[in-house]
């Protein structure tokens, strides 16, 4: 459902969210992520543009959060990145359907609505809080100490 893209992008901002007073460098980012750091660094862009990272030149520089993580959801990030879309009109081109959505495109954008809901409401504070003992980017050893058992 989300493009590799939103998901790179997702995991570095649960990254940057985790110690959010610390500038990250890309290859920081990079090598905590698992993304190859040439491709990060353009999914670092929009999330730029967007006012949701901050980008520090420098000896100390490196990428930062642009608000604390309880004010940046998840809908947030996929909108910068690749935002959801909705139907608006009937993707066939029907002239009999217009902006009427038959059946199977109403409950397809009702579907894309409750998917921005949900994403509307998770913040990345709540990612980082979530329940149980799996941490949203584990260690890589841990990794693949799983993957082995």
């Amino acid at each position: 459902m989300l493009s590799q893209t939103t998901e790179y992008a997702l995991r570095a901002m649960v990254v940057l969210a985790e110690e959010c007073n610390v500038p990250w460098t890309a290859q920081a980012i990079s090598a905590k992520t698992l993304v190859p750091a040439d491709y990060l660094v353009k999914v670092l862009q929009p999330l730029v543009k967007a006012g949701l990272i901050t980008a520090q030149r420098g000896r100390k520089g490196g990428f930062l959060l642009a608000r604390p993580p309880e004010q940046i959801n998840v809908l947030d990030v996929v909108t910068a990145v690749d935002p959801l879309r909705r139907i608006r009109h009937c993707p066939l081109r029907l002239k009999g359907h217009g902006t009427t959505l038959c059946p199977l495109h109403r409950k397809l954008d009702d579907a894309i609505r409750l998917v921005e809901e949900a994403f509307g409401s998770t913040t990345l504070a709540d990612i980082l809080a979530g329940p149980g003992p799996v941490h949203p980017l584990c260690p890589v050893e841990e990794r693949y100490v799983q993957l082995e058992n």
